[in-house]
C-alpha cells in the first residue's frame, strides 16, 4: 500500500512540476491510444511478443496520463459549475483510456501463446510484413541524420511507425525527425528490410 501511495504522489508531483495543461495531456493520450491500437493489431498479426510488451508498457503510461488529468481537473474546480464542465473533459480521458485497455486485451492473445497454435496461423494466414523494435547503438551511421536526409523508407523498405526516446515517444515521425543514439525504432516492413535496418542501427 505504501508503494502505491508513493507512486501516486510521484504522479501528482510530476503533473504539477511539468505545468502542462489538460489539452496537452489529451493530445498525448490520443496519440498514445492510436499507436497502441496500431501496434496491438500488428503484434497480433505477426505474433510478436516484443511489440506486445511495448503495448503493455504504453497501457501503464495511459493510466498515469489519466490520473494526471484527474489531478489537474480537481485542482481547477473552484465552483460546482467548474466541476460540471470539467467532468466532460474527464470523460474524454476515460474514453481514451478504454481504447488503451482494448489494445492491451488484443495483445493478451499473444501473451497467452494462442498465436503459436497451428490453427491460429492457418486462420490468419502468413504475412510478409513484420514489425520490430530496433535500438540505435553508438556505432550506427544513422546517428545525427534525419529520416528524410537518409531517405529511410526508400533506402531500407521499412516504415518508421514510432520512435521511443528514453521515456518519450515520437509518434509518426516526420522526415525532419533526427535519429539519436539510444533511440528505439518501431519499424514495419518485410523481413529482409528489417534485417537491413538492424544492420544500419548496429554498424
Amino acid at each position: 500500500m505504501a508503494d502505491d501511495d508513493t507512486e501516486v504522489d510521484d504522479i501528482v508531483e510530476e503533473a504539477l512540476s511539468r505545468r502542462r495543461n489538460v489539452k496537452e495531456i489529451l493530445v498525448e493520450m490520443k496519440d498514445t491510444s492510436e499507436l497502441m491500437i496500431d501496434l496491438a493489431y500488428t503484434a497480433l498479426l505477426t505474433n510478436s511478443t516484443q511489440i506486445s510488451e511495448e503495448v503493455e508498457e504504453l497501457e501503464s503510461r495511459m493510466d498515469d496520463l489519466l490520473y494526471e488529468i484527474e489531478v489537474l481537473c480537481m485542482l481547477a474546480a473552484r465552483t460546482p459549475e467548474d466541476a460540471a464542465d470539467l467532468t466532460g473533459i474527464m470523460r474524454v480521458g476515460h474514453s481514451a483510456e478504454k481504447v488503451a485497455d482494448a489494445a492491451a486485451q488484443i495483445v493478451d492473445v499473444v501473451f497467452r501463446g494462442v498465436g503459436d497454435h497451428p490453427i491460429y496461423s492457418t486462420f490468419l494466414g502468413e504475412t510478409e510484413e513484420k514489425v520490430a523494435k530496433i535500438q540505435v547503438n553508438e556505432s550506427s551511421s544513422l546517428i545525427g541524420k534525419t529520416l528524410g536526409e537518409y531517405r529511410f523508407l526508400k533506402e531500407t523498405g521499412c516504415f518508421v511507425r514510432a520512435i521511443k526516446r528514453g521515456s518519450t515517444w515520437i509518434y509518426s515521425p516526420k522526415k525532419e525527425t533526427q535519429i539519436k543514439l539510444g533511440d528505439i525504432l518501431i519499424v514495419i516492413g518485410e523481413r529482409e528490410s528489417i534485417n537491413k535496418v538492424q544492420q544500419l542501427c548496429c554498424t
